[in-house]
């Protein structure tokens, strides 16, 4: 059976940019998660939020929010 293909209109490839982008989002926000799992002890956190302290909310939001989560898991 013959496979009809169609060119790509901007609007498809828009949409394959941005489910790609997704993706790599996922994957390395679930790597940082992996990383952060690390952090268990009070000591490791309280060092952890010291060093945050240091940078802006905007550099370092996403580790915040991946940190808050699990505090609240924990509660």
């Amino acid at each position: 059976m013959p496979t009809i293909t169609r060119p790509r209109t901007p609007l498809l490839t828009a949409l394959r940019g941005q489910l790609e982008h997704s993706r790599d989002a996922r994957t390395t926000r679930k790597a940082l998660q992996r990383e952060l799992a690390a952090y268990t002890s009070q000591s490791d956190l309280d060092d952890l939020h010291a060093i945050l302290n240091q940078y802006p909310e905007e550099e370092t939001a996403d580790i915040r929010r991946i940190l808050a989560r699990r505090t609240a898991r924990a509660l």
